[in-house]
This record gives structure tokens, C-alpha cells and sequence, in this order.
């Protein structure tokens, strides 16, 4: 009878969650299918890692193989890095979530002063502090020459979207407030207090928040995008240069390098709701609770056809990570997209179940593809084949920015501009972002962005007095630049928009105002 208790037992007993049948050969058919050059996985379940793997390659055309130790910089998935930092803090009684940003932070301040008294730690971590989508993100898009501190004080200057609290809009400034207030609390910048006291602790010591170090690594991936194809996301994969990841003051939103293997040892911390594999905490299990916490509910946009099954009931934002379900399963996950680099973590409580995926490209159909076919294989639903879904989806909307991009293009009155060159020269400010200078030479207009190295180029005249830029810098998005003259005919202002339909939403040219700059007195 005990053997028979003993073998029913064993039957009933899921088997340890390996990764779907022939899965290797899946993910090789779907990267190469993709033209994505190389990828990181990692799978973890009930804390033990079953598939930390790399494939494809480093750089495009190198031959140099991903391994589980390469490192992929993971884009906005830190965020959940700098909550779990905090938590450190909140349970060494140095901080509180619902603590006031002024009590640690005195110099803080937000457009409004009544938003400054109030805002507290956990409003920055949540995306409902009013600012409007991706505000402030060209304070280190693509790059800056601002230190954060800098870059934190310049926040008064930003003009609230909506009121406070109101609504759902994601940012990434007020995460570099966090990794500031971090440096304010412990007296060590938010890079050393990560390293120490979140990745040494839970053994990631492959991982970086360096930029010295990430770059010295041997073991990296480069970044790749599509840029000749008329728009960015369409066209040939083609390396880009690694310098140019996003400024280091922003790395508290998404400056973290991290391997397949470190990947692993996150997911099981994770999982284990902040348990150390000797047996110790990196933080409390109230701390993991709050974490998972959902605060404020994200809008939830219908599905195309095709995707319908993704369509989730309830899409929400906890601190540092997205609690949604998927299928009637929570998850609990962030997506991460970063110079030529895009990520996935992804975790399924219920199930015990981990997963990470990291490509060095900005293919995000196949990050999607291969989470919702994982997500189908650990919730035991068929394969739906949602890497091929995924592409026709991205296909169609590439295609339909491009015929917008055309159509836009081709409507141009042939008007203007109003004034000669020479009266478009000058030096202009805007109180968030700071100045843009634009000159003449024998070819025409110029223009250059004081605040970001590396982030100038032509003036191409468009219509009446909008031109376009022409960066000398390829991956930066183009946009349309407005001279407003005044009733003299005098430039009094100057505003911007994306050229793209399918630019990065951190491509906030659309916030910036500039106006001119008095000539200072001789």
C-alpha cells in the first residue's frame, strides 16, 4: 500500500520545469529566422537554475558565441535593481516607502511646489507623479554630459502632463531621483551601494552598473539595430557603436550589464521573495511583499486580432515591476530597451518559475514571441507559435509607419523659409533641457545640442520655417524643428517633434521650448 501512497505521490509531482522539448533548436530557429545576432537565456524554477545559455553571437559577423556569462546591458528591468536597493534601506530603518522625498532629498523640487511637499519615495517608483510619458528622458538620450545630481535639479523645470497622482504615465527621471536619494542616504553612489550590498550579497558578480568595468569586461555583447531602411526598425542589422549606451546618470532607470547566469541567481532571489541561497536575507519578506504590491493600474490598449489571447484583465505597476495576469496566471515582470539591446524578466509565482531572455538588437517581437511561448509551456497551454504572431504583427506596423513616414514626406507645400538663413542663427534655451545652438556655414544651417555630446548635424528645410535635422549621428531620431516668429519677423521660439511615428517614446522633443538666448553685453 506504501508503494503504491508512494508511487501516486511521484506522479502527481510536477517534474523539475525544463525548458519546452528541442527548446535550443527553437530559440536558434527563431533568432536566426529574426536576424537577431545573439541572445541570453535563463530559466529558473523552485531556486534552482535549469537553463542559463547563450546563442548566436556577440557582435554581428564575429563568430565570437554568447555564453551564460556574457553580459547584456538590460535596459529599464534595473528599475526592480534600485527598488530592491531601497528595500535594503527600508529595512535597516533608514528609510520609509511613503517617506517624503524633501526628508531625505531637501534640494528636490518638482514644477509644483505643493507636488514637492508631498511626492514620496514610493510615487517615485510608480509612474503617477504626473509628468507625462518619457518626460525628460533627452536629459540622457542618447547620451549627456550632465552629472544626476545635475540632471535631478533640472526636474523643476518640467511641466507636469496631468495632475498628481491621477494617472499612469512610465518615466525615467524620477528613477534617477531614487538612485540619487540612494547616494544622499549611504554616502555611497548609487553604482558602489548596488554592487555591494545587492550584487555581491546574491552572488551576481558578473553583473556591472559600471561603465568602466561593463566596457573592460571581456565577455560582453555589442548593440545592433535596423537603420537604413527609412526608419529606425526597418532595414539591415548593423552594429552599433558601444560608446554611445545611454548616459550614466540614468543608470538607476536602466544602466545594469548583466549575464544569463546572474540572470538565474535574480530570478530565484526573486522568487524566494528576497531569500539568500546561505540562508540569509538581502531583504525582508514584507519588503518582497511591497514590492509586488500593485499601486497603480496601467492603461490596457485592446490587442491586435492576432494577439488577442495576450490580452490581459488587469495591467498594473507595483514598485519596479508590472503585475498583470496572463490566462488567468499572475506574472510579474519588466521589459527593458536600451541602445541596441532589449530584455525581458519575467515571473510566474504560482508556478515558482523564472525566466530572462536578452537579445543585442532591438528585434522586440521575438523577446515577446519567446516569453509568451514560455509562459504557454509552464501554464501547460499548446503552443500558439507566438514568435511567428509577433513578426507578422511588428511587419504590419512597420510597414504602416513607413507609409506614414512616406505619405508626411511627400506633402511639403514648398513654402518658405520666411526669413534668410542668417536670421534663424542663434543660441536658444529651454529650462529643462538647456540650450541648442543653430549656425550657418556655406552648405546652410546647423544645429547642436549643448547638453549631449556628440548630438548635432544639418538643418534640411522642410516647409515654411520647419526644417529637419539631419544628425550626424545615424541612430539619433531626426526631428522637425519649428522656428515661431513674432509679429517683427523674429525668431521667439523654437519647438520639436520626432520625425518617426515609430521613435522611441524617450525621444521627447515634442516637451522641449526653447527660446532665444540674449546676446551677453561686450
Amino acid at each position: 500500500m506504501k508503494k503504491l501512497i508512494l508511487a501516486f505521490a511521484l506522479a502527481s509531482t510536477p517534474l523539475a520545469a525544463a525548458p519546452p522539448p528541442n527548446f535550443d533548436a527553437r530559440v536558434e530557429q527563431v533568432r536566426t529566422s529574426a536576424g537577431v545576432p545573439g541572445m541570453a537565456i535563463a530559466i529558473v524554477e523552485d531556486g534552482k537554475t535549469v537553463l542559463a545559455k547563450g546563442y548566436g553571437e556577440k557582435k554581428l559577423g564575429s563568430r565570437d558565441a554568447v555564453t551564460p556569462d556574457t553580459i547584456f546591458p538590460t535596459g529599464s528591468t534595473g528599475k526592480a535593481v534600485t527598488v530592491a536597493a531601497l528595500a535594503t534601506l527600508v529595512d535597516q530603518g533608514k528609510i520609509a516607502w511613503d517617506d517624503k522625498v524633501i526628508d531625505h532629498l531637501p534640494w528636490f523640487q518638482m514644477w509644483d511646489s505643493w507636488v514637492t511637499r508631498e511626492m514620496t519615495i514610493r510615487d517615485l517608483l510608480v509612474h503617477r507623479s504626473g509628468l507625462g510619458l518619457g518626460a525628460g528622458d533627452l536629459l540622457f538620450v542618447p547620451r549627456s554630459n550632465l552629472s544626476r545630481k545635475e540632471a535631478v535639479e533640472r526636474l523643476r523645470y518640467i511641466k507636469p502632463a496631468t495632475s498628481f497622482r491621477s494617472g499612469y504615465a512610465y518615466d525615467n527621471i524620477l528613477y534617477m531621483v531614487a538612485g540619487q536619494l540612494i547616494e544622499e542616504v549611504t554616502g555611497q553612489t548609487w553604482e558602489d551601494y548596488v554592487a555591494q550590498h545587492v550584487f555581491k550579497p546574491a552572488g551576481m558578480l558578473a553583473s556591472t552598473s559600471d561603465d568602466v568595468k561593463r566596457f573592460a569586461a571581456a565577455d560582453r555583447a555589442m548593440p545592433h539595430a535596423r537603420m537604413n531602411g527609412g526608419l529606425r526598425g526597418a532595414g539591415d542589422q548593423e552594429p552599433l557603436n558601444e560608446r554611445d549606451e545611454l548616459a550614466r546618470n540614468a543608470a538607476p532607470a536602466g544602466g545594469l550589464a548583466v549575464s544569463a547566469s546572474d540572470m538565474a541567481k535574480w530570478l530565484a532571489l526573486q522568487l524566494a521573495h528576497g531569500k539568500l541561497p546561505d540562508g540569509g536575507q538581502l531583504y525582508s519578506e514584507k519588503q518582497a511583499a511591497e514590492m509586488w504590491k500593485p499601486v497603480v493600474l496601467q492603461p490596457n490598449a485592446p490587442r491586435p486580432e492576432a494577439l488577442k489571447l495576450t490580452q490581459s484583465m488587469f495591467d498594473t505597476y507595483a514598485l519596479g515591476w508590472t503585475v498583470q495576469d496572463y490566462r488567468g496566471a499572475k506574472i510579474v515582470w519588466h521589459g527593458g530597451a536600451v541602445f541596441g539591446f532589449l530584455t525581458a524578466v519575467v515571473l510566474l509565482p504560482q508556478k515558482n518559475v523564472g525566466f530572462s531572455i536578452e537579445i543585442n538588437s532591438e528585434d522586440g517581437h521575438v523577446i515577446r514571441g519567446l516569453m509568451y511561448e514560455l509562459l504557454d509551456h509552464y501554464l501547460g497551454f499548446p503552443s500558439e507559435d507566438w514568435p511567428a504572431k509577433y513578426a507578422e504583427v511588428r511587419k504590419q506596423s512597420v510597414a504602416k509607419g513607413l507609409a506614414l513616414f512616406k505619405a508626411t514626406a511627400a506633402r511639403p507645400a514648398g513654402v518658405g523659409p520666411s526669413l534668410s538663413l542668417d536670421r534663424y542663427v542663434g543660441t536658444f534655451a529651454d529650462p529643462w533641457y538647456g540650450n541648442i545652438s543653430v549656425a550657418r556655414d556655406k552648405a546652410g544651417l546647423t544645429v547642436d545640442f549643448k547638453s549631449t555630446p556628440r548630438m548635432g548635424g544639418r538643418l534640411k528645410h522642410f516647409q515654411y520655417d520647419t526644417f529637419i535635422t539631419r544628425f550626424d549621428d545615424k541612430t539619433i531620431e531626426p526631428a522637425y524643428v519649428t522656428f515661431g516668429l513674432n509679429a517683427d519677423g523674429k525668431v521667439e521660439r523654437v519647438t520639436m517633434k520626432a520625425v518617426s511615428p515609430l521613435a522611441d517614446f524617450s525621444y521627447d522633443y515634442h516637451d522641449l521650448l526653447f527660446t532665444p538666448v540674449a546676446p551677453s553685453a561686450k
